[in-house]
């Protein structure tokens, strides 16, 4: 756990030194938000919490209001194209879009967004932005194996890999259902895209026997390995950090064969000269420490995409191996193989 806590500590005092300890709870502060001199209308998928972190911190420090409305993948993408008119002199009624690249790609692919390039987000791997700079990555979440450490003492084989994970003895493994959340969802249809099918189904085929439980919820199973109630977890960092930071007994190992991971990022819609001015000043501010720095404060930990923050430098899995194959399935492609995996795999 060491490690991770220096992870966190190392960013947050290093950025503390340059924003001159700007890093307080959200709560902590809101009388002094005063009247924005801005406000941008952003479509999201992040967690209503999330949003209100970044909404609020980004008011109290830059008078700006952000005007988060949440919306599923499919209702953003309806929104939007409703929205998008011929006339370029027409004023849009969203301004930035930050969610899920899933559908963000599929905006992009329509034109719906006005492509954008500062120094922050030019920085930024060309494996989590749009090659037209329509839309770009902020933070990502990768797929880990969460493991007690109680069991770590007792076995010497690490499981480290996807393979070794489902052809492991006596081990009991906590996952989320691929069914209950998009998270574990795109985990698989990612090792599709990478190991091909045959291959995925008969890793998932021999976890199958060591599941306890196909929990509904992403911190189901990080709670589990913390607990001892499970020797190890499939699960989201960002939880396994959380639970890390509450000094439950975990360690984090990255699948040395690649893992799946949900990438979050902004793509600008507004075409209102002065509203792009504000909403691009707002997209690299997502890109910045500062932003990372209230997440953590807050209990939210991402991996930046920007390799030029404190927080990705201080990152502890710097030899991470990502799944690089983002093949686009469409929607019945993805329930076949959510129905295959229910039918030849879970209730088996």
């Amino acid at each position: 756990m060491r490690r991770y806590t220096t992870f966190i500590l190392t960013a947050v005092m290093l950025v503390l030194a340059a924003v001159a300890g700007m890093a307080v709870p959200v709560d902590a502060d809101k009388k002094t938000l005063g009247s924005p001199t801005a406000e941008l209308t952003a479509y999201t998928t992040l967690p209503a919490e999330t949003a209100a972190v970044l909404s609020e911190v980004y008011e109290r420090e830059n008078k700006v209001r952000v005007n988060f409305i949440p919306m599923n993948s499919q209702e953003i993408l309806q929104k939007i194209k409703d929205d998008a008119v011929s006339d370029p002199t027409v004023v849009r009624t969203v301004d930035i879009v930050v969610a899920d690249s899933k559908i963000l790609r599929e905006a992009a692919e329509l034109n719906l967004f006005a492509p954008y390039t500062s120094e922050a987000n030019d920085a930024v791997n060309e494996i989590f932005k749009d090659e037209h700079d329509r839309w770009t990555g902020i933070w990502y979440d990768p797929i880990i194996f969460c493991a007690n450490r109680d069991f770590l003492k007792t076995t010497v084989d690490l499981p480290d890999t996807w393979e070794k994970l489902s052809k492991a003895g006596k081990i009991r493994v906590g996952i989320t259902d691929f069914l209950a959340a998009d998270a574990s969802a795109n985990l698989m249809f990612q090792m599709v895209a990478n190991f091909g099918d045959g291959k995925t189904y008969e890793i998932l085929k021999g976890l199958h026997p060591k599941v306890v439980q196909y929990a509904k919820f992403l911190s189901n199973p990080v709670r589990q390995a913390g607990m001892g109630e499970v020797d190890l977890s499939v699960a989201v960092e960002s939880e396994t950090l959380r639970y890390l930071q509450n000094g439950y007994p975990l360690k984090i190992i990255y699948p040395a064969d690649g893992t799946g991971y949900l990438l979050t990022g902004f793509g600008i819609t507004t075409t209102d000269a002065t509203k792009n001015l504000v909403a691009a000043k707002f997209a690299d501010w997502l890109l910045s420490d500062e932003a990372q720095l209230y997440l953590q404060t807050n209990g939210f930990y991402f991996i930046p995409t920007n390799p030029q923050t404190l927080a990705y430098k201080s990152f502890a899995g710097k030899n991470l191996l990502l799944f690089d194959n983002r093949k686009n399935f469409s929607k019945e492609q993805q329930h076949a193989f959510l129905d295959y995996w229910v039918k030849n795999v879970r209730l088996k």
